[in-house]
């Protein structure tokens, strides 16, 4: 047996390992570690190499090339989390469409606010209340809560063009392109991935309601008549916030993207500062907007070095010689490299930031568009990333739902991976009939 082909096995052992530690609820960081090792065992990496260089490279330029956009939407989210902006939101989407439509009331507001900036982990912290408020109106199983949250947070709003979210920004630092880039089929990818999964939560939660019903946790608590902003004024920050990192004069953006949320989050603070209900002092929030974002971009580095030790090993490179020797067109091969590696890295942000630089000096010769290299990584990305170990699917899950992933996980599945794994054949389908679409 080759050292490649030794390699390879290691890789999809450690995969599997990873996924059932996570699954036992095994810190994300001992699980990443431990998993790298065995890659490192397997691949012919020097057991010290593979974690300080290999594993230490991939996590601490993931986080240099992030941290700030995450710091920007934590900032932002605090704002909409201690104001109750974004529950205004939500109550007023909830009212427009009904109990009935608690689950869509739910996305689009998850939806929304993950589109204008504001950072999703942050976004499941601030909306979780209200999903409960939603979920116990309409008697929906509380397991579905997280499907619901992750779905809005990381699927139709992840893709959508304009968005300032770390995977799309991942993107446009690594292949020169922008936020708009590929519009057309982003929006089409958009809203094929919005009225799938609307649908899906849909039919299975009918399923479900036949012999399950809303139980609330003993520490689940109701805040139905708190006092919330107008939501028409909780909007204008994230719709200016948009504007400022979309709108061009002579080719360049009026304020670069983390910036333009940073200034989306003070827009936001200078207007519904008087809804702010805690004595705490605002720095302190500032503090604790800087320990989110840094959590979270460690979670998700976590997983990211132990994708960077995978590139390292021996057969690494037979994989990708694999990948892109598959028949039909290239863009079947970028979506297929770029689902296997954000689904090595538990993180589509992460995946891409791996692939986004081999797949262009392998297709860019090719004379393939960056525009659509682009759209098509970032649609494709948000397959298999949700993994059971994927970082921000253990925060909603278990950080913040309090549910076990054996209980929650399966919406998300259906959802968050086989729903855009659908939606990206759909787009390669478009993009081979149509290869000239803005």
């Amino acid at each position: 047996m080759s050292a490649a082909t030794i390699s390879i096995i290691g890789m999809v052992a450690a995969l599997a390992v990873l996924t059932f530690m996570v699954m036992k609820d095994m810190n994300i960081f001992v699980a990443a570690i431990a998993v790298s090792l065995l890659v490192a065992v397997t691949g012919g990496i020097d057991l010290y190499d593979a974690i300080k260089v290999n594993y230490m490279t991939g996590f601490v330029g993931f986080v240099r090339n992030n941290f700030l956009i995450f710091l920007a939407g934590s900032l932002m989210a605090k704002v909409y989390e201690i104001t109750s902006a974004s529950k205004s939101i939500a109550r007023l989407l909830l009212k427009t469409f009904g109990t009935k439509n608690a689950v869509l009331s739910l996305i689009l507001a998850t939806g929304i606010l993950t589109y204008g900036g504001i950072a999703g982990f942050v976004v499941c912290f601030s909306l979780f209340p209200i999903a409960l408020e939603m979920f116990r109106a309409a008697d929906i199983p509380r397991r579905y809560i997280p499907g619901v949250i992750i779905f809005g947070c990381c699927t139709f709003s992840a893709i959508g063009p304009g968005n300032p979210q770390v995977g799309q920004v991942v993107l446009v630092n690594a292949l020169g392109t922008t936020l708009m880039s590929s519009y057309v089929v982003g929006f089409i990818a958009t809203i094929l991935t919005l009225i799938g999964g609307v649908w899906y939560f849909d039919f299975s939660i009918k399923r479900a309601k036949k012999t399950e019903s809303f139980v609330p946790k003993p520490f689940d608590t109701f805040h139905d008549d708190e006092e919330v902003p107008s939501a028409i004024v909780s909007l204008i920050p994230l719709v200016l916030s948009l504007l400022a990192i979309n709108v061009k004069i002579d080719g360049k953006a009026l304020v670069p993207i983390e910036y333009g949320v940073a200034l989306g989050a003070a827009l936001a603070y200078v207007l519904m500062r008087k809804y702010v209900k805690t004595e705490k002092p605002m720095m302190n929030h500032v503090s604790d907007s800087i320990s989110d974002a840094l959590m979270a971009a460690c979670n998700t580095s976590a997983v990211v070095g132990f994708g960077s030790v995978v590139s390292a090993a021996v057969g690494f490179n037979a994989v990708v010689d694999m990948i892109t020797a598959i028949p039909g067109p290239d863009l079947v091969a970028v979506a297929v490299a770029t689902n296997i590696l954000a689904g090595v890295c538990g993180s589509g942000s992460g995946g891409m930031g791996i692939a986004a630089p081999i797949l262009a000096n392998i297709y860019g010769p090719r004379g393939m568009s960056m525009a659509v290299l682009h759209r098509t990584m970032l649609i494709a990305s948000t397959g298999i990333d949700t993994m059971p170990y994927n970082g921000f699917v253990v925060t909603v899950t278990s950080g913040v739902c309090k549910e076990s992933p054996k209980d929650a996980y399966m919406p998300v599945f259906w959802s968050n991976m086989v729903l855009p794994v659908i939606v990206t054949i759909i787009c390669i389908v478009i993009y081979t009939f149509f290869p000239n679409l803005p």
